[in-house]
C-alpha cells in the first residue's frame, strides 16, 4: 500500500486503515513491490568441551538417548522457571 510519506497528523484508526486497504485492494498502483521473507538460521550456541561431556551423562542417567533433546528440555525448564519469577517479581513491584 502506498503510504503518504511526510505527512503528519492524527493516526488512522484500525477502521479507517481497513477502509482504506479494502478501497486501494484492487488498484494495482496503490501497492508496493512484494516483500521477500526468509526464514532465519536457528540460532546455535557451543559449549566447553567439558561441559557437553557432563550433560550427555547426565543425559544418559535420564535415559535420553540425544543430549541435544535432554538440554532442550532443561532449557525449556528454565526458562519456563525464570520468566515465572519475572512475573512474580513484577506482580509484587505493582502491588507496592
Amino acid at each position: 500500500m502506498r503510504s503518504k510519506k511526510g505527512t503528519r497528523g492524527d493516526p488512522l484508526s484500525e477502521q479507517a486503515i481497513d477502509e482504506l486497504v479494502v478501497s486501494e485492494a484492487d488498484d494495482e498502483t496503490a501497492w508496493e513491490a512484494p516483500v521477500r521473507v526468509h526464514p532465519s538460521i536457528p540460532p546455535s550456541f557451543s559449549i566447553p568441551a567439558e561441559l557437553a561431556a557432563r550433560a550427555a551423562f547426565v543425559a544418559r542417567l535420564h535415559h535420553v538417548g540425544e543430549v541435544e533433546k535432554w538440554l532442550t528440555r532443561i532449557i525449556r525448564e528454565r526458562v519456563e522457571l525464570e520468566e515465572n519469577a519475572f512475573a512474580e517479581a513484577k506482580r509484587e513491584i505493582a502491588g507496592r
